[in-house]
Formats: C-alpha cells, sequence, structure tokens
C-alpha cells in the first residue's frame, strides 16, 4: 500500500515537472513575440497623451499641465539673455479687471518675507473676475491661499486668485475674460477680506502693475516685452538665506554657525545683541 502511495506521488510529481516546462514554454514563447507590440502599444499611448492636452494654452511652452501643486515650475528668469514678446490682448484672449477695490498690500518685500502679488480690498462674498480667456488649473483649498483659482490663459500668462469664500469653477473649465471664477473672502492665511492676486509666466512672478492700470482698470499696453529686467528682484529674494531658531540658539551660536558678525545679524533682523530670540523664529544670515 504504501509502496503504491509512493509511485503515484513520484508519477505526479514529474507530470506536473513536465507540465510546467511546457507552459513555461509556451509563456516565455509567447512573451517574446508579444513584447515589441507591448512598446509599440506604450508609445501610442504617450503620443495620445500629448494629443489629447493639445488644447491646453501654451502646453508646447510650459510641457506641464498640474493640477495639483499649484507653483510645479522650476525656472530661472534673471538668467533670461532673450525678450519674450506676449500678446495680452487678441481676438482669442480680452481682458477684464479681476476686482475694483483700493490696494491694501502690493508687490515687494512685506517686512521679511517677499510678496509675490498684490492684495486688492474687497467684501465677502463680491464677484471676482478673470483677467483673460483660458483654462482653469487650479480650483482647491490650500492653507495658505484659502480657497484658491489658477487659470492659464491664451496670452501665456496664469493668474492666481487666493482666499476666496466660494470658488464658481472646476479644473478644465474654460472660462471667459470677466466670467466670475469666485467669491471674494478671508479664507487660508488671512487678515481680512481680500483678493489675493498674483501674475506669472512659466511660474515665475511678475509684477502685476508692469500690465495693469490698477486705478483704471485696464491694460497699460496689449503687449508685453518680457526680459531679465522684469525679474531683477528675483536675484536678491533668491540670494537670502534664512536659519530657523532651536532650542539652545542664540544669536553668537548662530553667528559662529554661519560665520557671520553678530552686528550684521542684528542690521539684517532689525533687532539687537540684547534681543530674545525665539524657537521658531526665522533669522536671515545673508
Amino acid at each position: 500500500m504504501i509502496k503504491q502511495r509512493v509511485l503515484i506521488i513520484v508519477f505526479f510529481f514529474f507530470a506536473g515537472f513536465s507540465f510546467s516546462q511546457d507552459i513555461g514554454g509556451i509563456v516565455g514563447e509567447n512573451f517574446k513575440e508579444n513584447k515589441p507590440d507591448v512598446v509599440e502599444e506604450a508609445d501610442a499611448v504617450s503620443s495620445k497623451t500629448i494629443d489629447s492636452l493639445s488644447w491646453i494654452p501654451y502646453f508646447a511652452e510650459y510641457n506641464l499641465w498640474e493640477t495639483v501643486k499649484i507653483h510645479p515650475y522650476k525656472n530661472d528668469f534673471t538668467k533670461l539673455t532673450d525678450t519674450i514678446s506676449l500678446v495680452l490682448k487678441h481676438s482669442e484672449c480680452d481682458f477684464a479687471h479681476p476686482i475694483c477695490g483700493e490696494i491694501n498690500s502690493d508687490f515687494g518685500y512685506r517686512r521679511k518675507r517677499f510678496h509675490y502679488g498684490i492684495d486688492i480690498d474687497l467684501e465677502r462674498g463680491d464677484p471676482v473676475f478673470a483677467t483673460f480667456e483660458g483654462i482653469v488649473r487650479i480650483a482647491k483649498y490650500e492653507s495658505t491661499y484659502g480657497r484658491v483659482v489658477v487659470i492659464r490663459h491664451n496670452n501665456g500668462l496664469e493668474t492666481l486668485y487666493g482666499h476666496l469664500h466660494k470658488i464658481e469653477v472646476k479644473i478644465g473649465d474654460k472660462v471667459e475674460a470677466g466670467q466670475v471664477i469666485g467669491l471674494g473672502g478671508s479664507t487660508g492665511r488671512s487678515t481680512g477680506n481680500h483678493l489675493h492676486y498674483e501674475m506669472r509666466y512659466l511660474g515665475e512672478p511678475i509684477n502685476p502693475h508692469d500690465l495693469i492700470d490698477f486705478e483704471n482698470g485696464v491694460l497699460l499696453s496689449d503687449t508685453l516685452q518680457l526680459n531679465a529686467e522684469h525679474f531683477a528682484y528675483l536675484k536678491e529674494v533668491r540670494a537670502r538665506k534664512y536659519y530657523r531658531v532651536r532650542s539652545g540658539d542664540s544669536l553668537s551660536r548662530i553667528s559662529y554657525r554661519y560665520g557671520v558678525s553678530i552686528s550684521k545679524l542684528c542690521r539684517l533682523n532689525g533687532i539687537s545683541r540684547n534681543s530674545i530670540i525665539r524657537i521658531g523664529q526665522s533669522i536671515r544670515y545673508n
């Protein structure tokens, strides 16, 4: 009886081994034969993906359509050698003022931080308008900007509308100049109702005053000649370095760490030698 069981086990072992070898051969042959088809199919999908995004404004220049990250671009226009000519207003790209109101915080340094846009005063619920025609790239809540909308326009620019009380558009929507894209508010990191408004090209911030006469709500010109001078301010901004204070730190310790005199640290940060520095405080050291 035992001998019969052993013979049966041996039989199935070799039968199974033979069967797996046959299957392995078949799978291997099919894999080798089908491999070129898989590559061709992947190329076709990639081509279709690129074609499917061709309707996005200036997709060839940006080579990116990011609907999660607000600032995904890695460009440095301080090294720009050529002049980029942008036609701001044309047959497929009209202009509308985003909102009429007093500017209560301008483009430039605001204490230690650089303010990459302008803040326009408004009342909660006031309509906010798209500046030009384009496609909505971002429409979401974010901790800093609050409810925010970013639009890629038909002239190559992107505009950002932050701290909205309500968003009236969604990602992928085509919008017209003057279309309501949201209602003003004070969401995110904000201390009162206002519109935080930014203009960028390929991710690099542009002073909105270079394009718009905010007092009269009109474009300064239908074209914009972008060159390195528009981004010269970024050299200083990006050269600035900060250290976040940790437990046990002192001005003398930070001075020693970065090879900077205490006098210079005080001058850069508007403090004195006797000032108390706090954990989490940002100290500029160059």
